[in-house]
């Protein structure tokens, strides 16, 4: 499972993601150590070498540490939980892999250890800045520069020698050198204007916000599969996050659609309706209702295991809100059926069965006693439907259509039924036979 790198933001869609760590204690007595099994995969998602986090818990935990790079095993001895060591990865981030000026962890480190210092630079902002050498871990890093930058000072010799060659060629275009095939460079032969070009990223407040936004289909849609291999209870928790700030930036009035994509992508569809009552239904539900109408249908419609939820929040509703709603819970139901949020069925077997799954039994009975009349009610009238249909029904078989040959038209006429064999025989008149 997935952290964001900067555990102080919160938003789902962070780009920059690492693994938990993973700790296995090994050992007894005085030889049990803490294995860090995943550590080469955070220190690649954090772009810094194995052993500077592994350092950085020996000298906050005053511990000895070990590296194996050829087995990919980092130790600490002594024995320390996992949760400890990721609150103490955090203090890591923020001092050797946080940019100063934006919060991103897209920082490198420059090394220089003739001058004893250590710089970073962050490819998101351009921010250009040095580290306090004071903590223990800068002299081990000092010691040990990343791999990265001991090669980096050859690529700064390619670098000087592409642009004396460049110089070489302006300076000597016509001296006859031109057929030297050592000194022809396709690329700077295209880009004449290298030196004066700015590759320096743009740093305004807007430029940097656009980056951030700018997170391409694939990294969202691993945001999205990690999303699902959440418990059930963090996805609802994020789900309610979500509707939580619609509401407090004012955007949830049209942001219907939305809450139902977020509640799909989450896979919390059903238990919508729950989240939604508790934060849109107050003592003014009835008002609320005719309001979010369309957004607890998105959920409700043909959704009989979300209807269920919606009379969880509704009972949780009313236990907040007691005083106030409780002698109006047949009239909030009545409002609940007439703008299709509840169908019969689901009303009736609620009323069935009292539970104290949401408030407690006591409140779950008086519910259940108030809202009896309008059950009794719901039934009559389903009742008194069916006997009208059929009814209607046997008026309908006998009804036939006649074609009346002087009138050349359809006419529809009430029949009489067919009298029975029986009735034939009883008609019969003796004397006549």
């Amino acid at each position: 499972m997935s952290v964001n790198v900067n555990r102080s933001v919160s938003d789902q869609f962070y780009r920059y993601k690492m693994p938990r760590l993973i700790a296995k204690v090994e050992g007894k007595g005085n030889g049990i150590k803490t294995v860090i099994v995943n550590m080469v995969d955070v220190a690649k998602a954090l772009n810094r070498p194995p052993t500077y986090p592994t350092k950085f818990f020996g000298c906050e935990l005053g511990a000895q540490t070990q590296f194996d790079s050829k087995n990919d095993r980092y130790i600490v001895n002594g024995s320390h939980e996992a949760n400890k060591l990721q609150d103490m990865l955090d203090g890591f981030i923020r001092k050797f892999v946080l940019c100063t000026e934006c919060d991103n962890p897209e920082t490198d480190l420059n090394v220089n250890p003739k001058k004893q210092t250590i710089g970073t630079s962050c490819k998101a902002c351009g921010n250009r800045g040095m580290l306090d050498t004071r903590h223990k871990l800068c002299t081990f890093i000092l010691k040990n520069p990343p791999e990265s930058y001991d090669s980096g000072s050859a690529s700064v010799k390619k670098e000087k020698e592409k642009k004396n060659r460049k110089k070489d060629k302006e300076n000597g275009s016509g001296s006859g050198e031109a057929g030297n095939d050592e000194n022809i460079d396709a690329p700077q032969a295209v880009d004449g204007d290298d030196d004066d070009e700015d590759w320096a990223e743009e740093t305004t407040e807007e430029a940097q916000r656009r980056r951030m936004e700018e997170i391409s289909d694939h990294a969202k849609n691993l945001t999205l599969s990690e999303d699902l291999e959440k418990p059930l209870e963090e996805r609802v928790n994020l789900f309610y996050n979500f509707v939580k700030y619609k509401k407090e930036n004012a955007t949830i009035d049209a942001a219907d659609k939305e809450i139902l994509a977020e509640a799909e992508r989450l896979d919390v569809k059903a238990m919508g309706p729950l989240i939604l009552s508790e934060l849109l239904f107050n003592e003014n539900i009835r008002d609320q209702i005719k309001k979010y109408k369309r957004h607890f249908l998105r959920f409700c419609h043909n959704n009989k295991k979300a209807q269920k939820y919606l009379l969880g929040g509704f009972e949780c509703v009313v236990k907040l809100h007691k005083v106030q709603l409780l002698s109006r819970v047949p009239i909030i139901l009545k409002d609940l059926y007439d703008a299709d949020m509840l169908d019969e069925d689901v009303i009736f077997a609620w009323a069935e069965k009292v539970s104290k799954k949401y408030v407690s039994k006591e409140l779950a009975k008086e519910i259940h006693a108030k809202a009896a009349p309008f059950v009794k009610w719901l039934k009559e009238a389903e009742e008194e439907s069916e006997g009208s249909e059929e009814e209607e029904e046997e008026e309908e078989e006998n009804v036939e259509v006649v074609y009346s040959s002087s009138a050349r038209e359809l006419k529809v006429e009430t029949v009489k039924p067919a009298a029975t064999g029986k009735e034939e025989v009883d008609d019969i008149d003796i004397d006549a036979i």
